[in-house]
């Protein structure tokens, strides 16, 4: 007996392994999506919210338009929170595949309602309305996105490799704020300001819509990863009752991380247009630069979080070097302005920081239950990116204007890298190989 069944062993494993592969592909496709209409929608919104700004937002002056423009923006941020405890919630208690099916759907009407809304000229505050509408969608829909497609990556594959299947969340994330980009400069290059204004500015948010449809084909057809004898049926309760000082520290966790993300790669590029005097051109060639980097990144700290025995060492290093690195980067870009020294400076701070990403996640995720695994992981990351991610640039505006000091850019992330090495250091850094 023994020597019948020895010999079929090895071509079964093989075969089942191989069959698992376009699986695992299909997975990682399917949860990388929706990070990437997130950063891909984001990028875009912010080349052209003085152009948005001009068409839905009329006001007495050019800054007063801008400003309510990027106010909507930031709708986008206030529900997220809201989008956490429903979406991440309903992900632990009905399975990642339901909550990722239905954030995509909301994320296609939110980008639709963006892409054909009527300027103010067309139909008045109609128009306004829809862009708001659309923007408190894409927002809720975002709240409960990263907690039910980072655990579905979690849990769809061997312990081994589940650094490299999470590091696609944030390499997604980088490709798409390098297509943003690259899609801006495009436009920018070859079309009127006319044309522009009248219709081109839409394209990119097309763009986007293309590809949804693909990622909520292949949402439907995922496998479902939470078993079901896991699932809480009240997973808010749990998670804040047994639960509760992990959130806290984990929201602190993730501010360095998040500020860096909106300072270094969207609002560096004005820094230095209109801090360090650098020629316009700077701000399309730094998103590519820095969304390039941030896809590599990402990848590295995945397959790096695979081979290492803890999480916590390399989060934290890259949180205590990004913050030591800031000051001395943004002090050389102000004592030596000039376009190369620059997109280096950006690209270093933005693989210093991405070093640490996928370990990060994993850190958050692990230390959670798989009951709870969803909505912990959306409530950290949506309160922390409104408090953190979604005020970055207004705070150091503000700090600007009212100091006049350049340094105060670098001075905010130290501030907020201390307090994000302190509550990281505090979490517990759990392997679980069993959930």
């Amino acid at each position: 007996m023994t020597n019948l069944t020895l010999p079929s062993t090895q071509p079964v494993d093989a075969t089942a392994s191989a069959s698992r592969q376009p699986r695992h592909w299909r997975t990682i496709a399917a949860c990388s999506i929706g990070n990437a209409l997130e950063m891909y929608d984001f990028t875009v919104y912010s080349y052209f919210a003085m152009l948005i700004g001009k068409l839905f937002f009329p006001a007495g002056s050019a800054y007063g338009s801008l400003l309510m423009a990027v106010g909507t923006f930031g709708i986008g941020f206030v529900m997220r929170p809201l989008g956490a405890f429903v979406i991440g919630s309903f992900a632990d208690r009905r399975g990642r595949k339901a909550a990722m099916t239905l954030t995509i759907a909301l994320m296609v009407v939110g980008t639709l309602c963006l892409a054909g809304a009527p300027t103010y000229a067309m139909a008045g505050s109609l128009g306004t309305c829809i862009v708001v509408a659309g923007r408190m969608l894409q927002g809720f829909s975002l709240g409960g996105e990263i907690g039910a497609s980072t655990a579905m990556l979690m849990e769809s594959g061997g312990f081994g490799s589940r650094g490299f299947r999470i590091g696609w969340q944030g390499a997604s994330q980088g490709c798409a704020a390098l297509l943003g980009a690259a899609s801006g400069a495009v436009l920018y290059a070859v079309l009127t300001p006319a044309a522009l204004e009248s219709w081109g500015w839409r394209l990119p948010f097309l763009l986007g819509l293309l590809i949804a449809p693909v990622g909520l084909y292949i949402r439907t057809h995922l496998d479902e990863t939470l078993d079901h004898a896991a699932a809480e049926s009240r997973p808010l309760s749990v998670l804040f009752s047994q639960h509760a000082s992990k959130i806290a520290r984990g929201v602190l966790s993730i501010a360095a991380g998040t500020v860096g993300m909106y300072l270094i790669v969207f609002f560096m590029p004005t820094y230095l247009v209109r801090v360090v005097h650098l020629p316009a051109s700077l701000s399309l060639m730094a998103g590519c630069v820095s969304g390039a980097t941030l896809a590599v990144m990402c990848l590295v700290s995945g397959l790096i979080a695979d081979r290492m025995a803890a999480r916590k060492p390399m989060a934290l290093a890259s949180v205590v070097m990004t913050t030591v690195f800031i000051y001395p980067a943004i002090w050389l870009m102000n004592a030596h302005p000039g376009v190369p020294l620059a997109l280096a400076i950006i690209a270093l701070a933005t693989a210093i920081s991405g070093i640490g990403g996928a370990q990060l996640l994993l850190l958050l995720m692990e230390m959670f239950p798989a009951g709870v695994r969803a909505s912990g992981l959306s409530v950290i990351y949506s309160i922390g990116v409104a408090l953190f991610g979604g005020s970055a640039q207004l705070v150091v505006t503000w700090l600007l204007a009212r100091t006049g000091n350049p340094m105060s850019l670098a001075l905010y992330m130290i501030v907020c890298g201390i307090v994000s090495a302190c509550a990281m250091f505090s979490l517990p850094d759990v392997r679980r190989r069993t959930s």
